[in-house]
């Protein structure tokens, strides 16, 4: 795999100052992916409500989402691909003021439109951060690529999941007001980033956008075979983030519409749901480390159908039950798939993570408001019957290139050397 052309052309002396403090990065950069995605995640968290205090329809839920992931999606590319040629190590504190603004806008917002315009503010700062955070997080990883992608995506599912949770248990009792509450987490997030972009901005040079030329033909695969991939890559992306957008955005309504269940309840199964997400990313990092990144792939995409399309007829009980199984399965996905793509395009890290953070909250938020429209038309019902099919363009797995990988247990003792 390209991963040994790629460890050895990026090796310089910057790569062992990274190995001393990877750690220490990765975890704060976790962290503040914890923090960033739980204010983000407070969004969807408060449908709800928004839903009852404005007499919005399904339709109107989904361009919600829309208006947040459409904003993340069309500027992470062109962040990455920025940042790619001109590092900005300090845009990790910039992303995160304008998820801070977004929050407090939706905290004092009186219409429609500006829930809407909050909603974009807090995409912004997604896609200011993520393409960098990546970045960090690869240049910090040892060669661990899978493992620091999956502990960076690990904490934004974390945060993903607490949202729901506060969302139950402060916002919705408090009001939507108390979203000024959560300002000061924003703003000890804008802390950690300011350490971090330090760090970054001591240790990035030997990493831009130029040394990607001379590891881009160390899987030997032609232009058009790497695009070929890429396209493959985000139809499974595409599978991936819909079914999911359906569950993050729908699946309290479905809960209360189907089990009757409180509010309350629901939002405490939607963090189980989001929680076995967070731990899904980090196992399929950790795995794909070892056994390679197709399998993972393979797995975690056609490995769910036979869980979603049981989950429509399903009582409450195997409905929890077939969640958790179904987000484990599917969140190994992301990480893999990011990695992936990045061997294929080497030395283009911004470019990948923004394309790819990019499609996935674009695909989702397109997803969210399709199956909002879905359900107005039919029920909320038949948005889980339709969904369940889509893990069957895992198949598509088929059609990517088996990439040389290198023997797995070599690259994390030798960092763990240089660390110690």
């Amino acid at each position: 795999m390209s991963q040994n052309t790629e460890a050895a052309a990026a090796a310089p002396a910057p790569s062992g100052a990274a190995s001393t403090t990877t750690f220490a990065v990765i975890l704060s950069l976790s962290f503040c992916h914890l923090l960033n995605d739980m204010m983000q995640s407070l969004v969807p968290a408060l449908y709800p409500l928004l839903k009852t205090n404005y007499g919005l329809d399904f339709g109107q839920v989904g361009l919600i989402t829309l208006a947040f992931q459409c904003t993340a999606s069309l500027l992470q590319p062109v962040v990455g691909i920025y940042t790619d040629r001109h590092p900005w190590p300090y845009s990790l504190p910039v992303g995160m003021s304008s998820t801070l603004i977004g929050l407090l806008l939706l905290a004092q917002a009186h219409s429609y439109p500006v829930i809407l315009l909050a909603a974009a503010l807090i995409g912004i700062g997604s896609a200011v951060f993520h393409p960098e955070a990546s970045r960090v997080a690869r240049l910090a990883s040892g060669g661990r690529y899978g493992l620091a992608q999956s502990l960076f995506q690990v904490g934004g599912n974390t945060g993903s999941a607490a949202g729901p949770l506060l969302a139950a248990f402060i916002v919705v009792p408090s009001g939507q007001g108390s979203l000024f509450w959560f300002s000061g987490v924003a703003l000890l997030a804008m802390l950690i980033l300011m350490q971090v972009g330090a760090w970054y901005a001591r240790n990035r040079v030997g990493h831009g956008g130029t040394r990607g030329r001379s590891g881009a033909a160390g899987h030997g695969l032609s232009r058009g075979r790497v695009a070929a991939a890429i396209l493959v890559l985000v139809a499974l992306l595409f599978s991936k983030n819909v079914y999911t957008a359906s569950l993050s955005s729908y699946f309290t309504f479905y809960l209360i519409d189907r089990f009757a269940l409180s509010v309350q309840a629901a939002q405490v199964i939607l963090f189980v749901f989001l929680g076995s997400l967070a731990v899904g990313t980090l196992l399929g990092g950790f795995v794909g480390d070892r056994v390679g990144r197709l399998p993972v792939i393979w797995f975690s995409i056609l490995g769910a159908l036979p869980f979603t399309l049981a989950l429509p007829y399903a009582n409450l009980f195997w409905t929890v039950v077939l969640s958790v199984a179904i987000a484990l399965i599917m969140a190994s996905a992301f990480s893999a798939i990011l990695v992936y793509a990045q061997d294929l395009l080497p030395g283009k890290v911004g470019l990948v993570a923004g394309v790819f953070f990019g499609f996935s909250f674009g695909l989702g938020g397109l997803g969210a408001a399709a199956l909002g429209e879905l359900a107005d038309l039919t029920s909320i019902a038949t948005v889980y019957q339709v969904c369940s099919y889509l893990p069957l363009l895992g198949l598509l797995t088929v059609f990517l290139p088996r990439l040389r990988e290198p023997p797995r247990p070599t690259a994390a003792p030798a960092a763990a050397k240089q660390a110690a």
